[in-house]
């Protein structure tokens, strides 16, 4: 799962938002850290990570692409399932996608305090709607050709996002099956949360 997907599995409250996105950029323990609330958003959104990458339907994606990929399948596959999601927004959400990612960048420009490399990611992120703009499939290949910058072995991506063209429909199917499941995952841990600060 990528930024808009853990977004949306993460919970609406502002501090469900950051702890979703702060699980990609904060690493090791975290008990005092963060508040409280943005501490949960981060432990569910490594334990969403968790689920994914045990998940039998996330193999069989990942088995579809040639064996040299595979090392670096998981990091196409989570940029493409966000594509299928602001894709496929309205299947998901009564929330408008625009609205969404407006929201989610209201709250990260009214957090005084980002993590250092997220503080340094967030305002190209709203100013140029990373999150909207996977609805494109083309961004697709535009944030994986970032993603291939970053990386030690930048080759690891190279054709990559040809690769997708040609998977386009069997992952896209793929992505079907698998999203309400990790949804139904996120949920019950939501609720399971909700009702353990109830008790």
């Amino acid at each position: 799962m990528n930024y808009l997907a853990h977004l949306h599995l993460g919970g609406p409250a502002p501090a469900q938002l950051l702890g979703s996105l702060y699980g990609d950029f904060v690493k090791g323990l975290l008990p005092g850290r963060f508040p409280i609330d943005i501490e949960q958003g981060i432990r569910l959104h490594r334990r969403i990570d968790a689920f994914t990458d045990s998940h039998p339907l996330i193999k069989q994606a990942l088995g579809r692409f040639p064996e040299a990929r595979r090392r670096y399948a998981g990091i196409a596959l989570d940029v493409f399932f966000d594509h299928c999601l602001a894709r496929d927004w309205h299947r998901y959400s009564d929330e408008p996608l625009d609205d969404f990612t407006a929201r989610v960048y209201r709250v990260l420009a009214d957090e005084p305090v980002l993590p250092e490399r997220l503080a340094l990611v967030a305002p190209r992120m709203a100013a140029q709607d990373w999150l909207g703009s996977y609805r494109d499939f083309s961004v697709v290949g535009a944030a994986l050709a970032g993603i291939s910058r970053r990386l030690s072995r930048p080759e690891g991506l190279a054709g990559v996002y040809e690769e997708l063209q040609a998977l386009y429909q069997p992952l896209s199917d793929d992505f079907s099956a698998f999203y309400p499941e990790v949804r139904a995952f996120a949920q019950a841990a939501l609720a399971a949360e909700r009702s353990g600060m109830a008790g």
